[in-house]
């Protein structure tokens, strides 16, 4: 089934044909880091901060499935709350994804008292960890406070993963990925325009590795 999703999001956007197996590495590396109870934490500015939170969105909720909760989280409520335990039934399975974005006390405070180039590299040192994963979005790939938060993944140990365009190759960013999505096209809009469907795949995809047998 991923296979299928993946080919259906070439299908639809053969541009992206040349960085086919880039999405599948990408998929590949978030599926082993969340088998693991790993954390993946995402970053970006401006449009790229929106799919931050997107991503996120699809991630922890169900996205194209309906993703029930475990019998036996379900019993364990409804055995200590009664009828009530039954509202605990719409919860819904996720995986572990935190927007470094969606912050704004912290990282106004931080930015205001210290230095914005800092402020997604000063909440990984704090909350990442080895074998973590950080999807960075900047379709520069040279993005300042990406780039610290790249740097700061790398040396905590994690895996990096960079969504980005082609009009610096990559950028800064790319010569520290340990996974590159670059897509063919050098316009801010029109890289940005091709990172919503790619994501979507990808999350599309492991939503069906972990929560297929959910299908209704």
């Amino acid at each position: 089934m991923s296979k299928q999703i993946l080919d259906n999001l070439i299908k639809r956007y053969p541009n992206l044909e040349s960085i086919k197996n880039n999405i599948n590495e990408c998929y590949f590396t978030l599926k082993d880091a969340f088998v693991k109870q790993n954390i993946l934490f995402i970053c970006g500015n401006g449009g790229s901060a929106s799919d931050s939170e997107h991503i996120v969105g699809e991630l922890m909720k169900g996205f194209l499935l309906n993703r029930k909760t475990k019998l036996d989280f379900q019993k364990k409520f409804i055995e200590k709350y009664g009828d009530e335990g039954k509202i605990f039934n719409l919860l819904q399975g996720g995986l572990k994804a935190i927007s470094l974005t969606s912050h704004q006390s912290l990282n106004t405070a931080f930015s205001n008292d210290v230095s914005s180039e800092l402020v997604f590299a000063q909440q990984l040192f704090v909350l990442g960890g080895k074998d973590d994963v950080l999807f960075a979005i900047t379709t520069s790939g040279n993005s300042k406070n990406v780039l610290r938060a790249v740097q700061v993944a790398k040396v905590l140990g994690m895996k990096v993963i960079l969504l980005t365009g082609n009009k610096y190759d990559g950028g800064k960013c790319g010569e520290l990925a340990d996974v590159t999505i670059m897509v063919p096209e050098e316009e801010t809009y029109i890289v940005q325009e091709y990172h919503l469907p790619i994501y979507h795949a990808i999350c599309a995809m492991l939503e069906d590795n972990f929560f297929g047998q959910n299908e209704d």
